[in-house]
């Protein structure tokens, strides 16, 4: 009867053994059939064409792993943020980041102008427990800045029109083509520093308007009748102490500032919903905007950033990045080379 029972047992399993790998067999063709479907419909989507076949099945590989690297994550442990498949789901990682992310980071030990004086903020206690200046009518739209590595002339831009909102009482679009084509100290499209657009601006004596200089996301060459009637402008700019999360509050707390980040990691690239509070270093390679502050119902506190990155990334464009963590530089390093215009 032992040696019945024992055959019965290894038989089940056998059985069981066999129905599994039928059913692995059937899934794969039927898994394969989704994506190919998944990309197709997102290739539509997002007016994607191919140059050749070779093209499309190297892209549709890419497609395929991103998604499953996507739906494994939002499938786990949930830690407070989503992912999603978004228009950058056909390219690798190295891929995104060479051509998105393009901030050159001012070298360590090296001051800038912006420097020069005390901390404009430093004694400001007067901070809301939070803040969105888009309630305030002081940001503009979020904007796409492209294949082009110009997310530096977006993010000074966004501050320079935060404050000429709140100090003039106009929001006006400012033209992020004019950095790209006219400012020799960056480098258009191959990237820049906030900083030294805030420079440029200044000897300049300001921007023209996104209407007169519209955005192209390329290289142009310098238009020089179209910067000739600067629709706004600054008196100067100032950094914010390096390595200080309280310090980039009170700034903040006075009007949108310019902040360096790592933004070039997987769950940067997906970011989609909820407070990120992923893994990235403080090599800082992106520019984006702070434009507030605030804590979530479940007491998790954040930065609020506007991005240059369409509004189909993210949250309609923007992404909430965790604050006040450990780190003196702050999640992604967005503490270390922070910036504001003054005007």
């Amino acid at each position: 009867m032992a040696k019945q029972n024992q055959f019965s047992f290894l038989t089940s399993a056998t059985l069981l053994v066999i129905i599994v790998c039928a059913l692995e067999t059937l899934c794969r063709p039927l898994e394969e059939e989704h994506l190919l479907k998944q990309h197709e419909e997102w290739m539509a989507i997002h007016g994607c064409v191919y140059k050749d076949a070779a093209e499309k099945a190297k892209r549709y590989e890419i497609f395929k792993e991103n998604v499953k690297r996507i739906n494994a994550f939002n499938n786990g442990k949930d830690v407070g943020y989503k992912l999603a498949v978004n228009k950058f789901a056909d390219l690798t990682n190295e891929e995104f980041h060479a051509s998105h992310t393009s901030y050159k980071r001012r070298p360590t030990g090296v001051l800038s102008s912006g420097d020069a004086k005390p901390f404009k903020y430093a004694n400001f206690t007067a901070i809301p427990a939070a803040l969105d200046w888009r309630t305030k009518k002081a940001v503009t739209p979020v904007k796409d800045q492209g294949d082009c590595g110009s997310c530096w002339a977006f993010s000074a831009v966004a501050a320079m029109e935060g404050i000429t909102m709140i100090k003039k009482g106009k929001l006006v679009p400012l033209s992020e083509q004019e950095l790209v084509d006219c400012d020799n100290n960056d480098g258009g499209c191959s990237g820049g520093l906030m900083d030294r657009a805030f420079e440029f601006i200044i000897s300049n004596g300001g921007l023209a308007t996104e209407a007169d200089y519209p955005y192209q996301a390329n290289d142009g060459t310098c238009n020089t009748a179209k910067m000739a009637n600067p629709a706004a402008s600054i008196t100067g700019y100032q950094d914010v102490p390096a390595n200080n999360e309280k310090a980039l509050l009170q700034a903040v707390a006075n009007q949108p500032v310019s902040v360096a980040i790592e933004g070039s990691g997987f769950g940067f690239q997906f970011y989609s919903s909820g407070v990120f509070s992923g893994s990235c270093g403080t090599d800082i390679d992106h520019g984006v905007t702070a434009i507030g502050y605030g804590k979530t119902s479940g007491g998790t506190k954040y930065w609020l950033l506007k991005n240059s990155w369409g509004t189909e990334w993210g949250e309609s464009g923007y992404i909430r990045i965790q604050k006040d963590v450990s780190s003196k530089a702050g999640l992604c390093g967005l503490a270390t080379q922070a910036s504001y215009p003054t005007a």
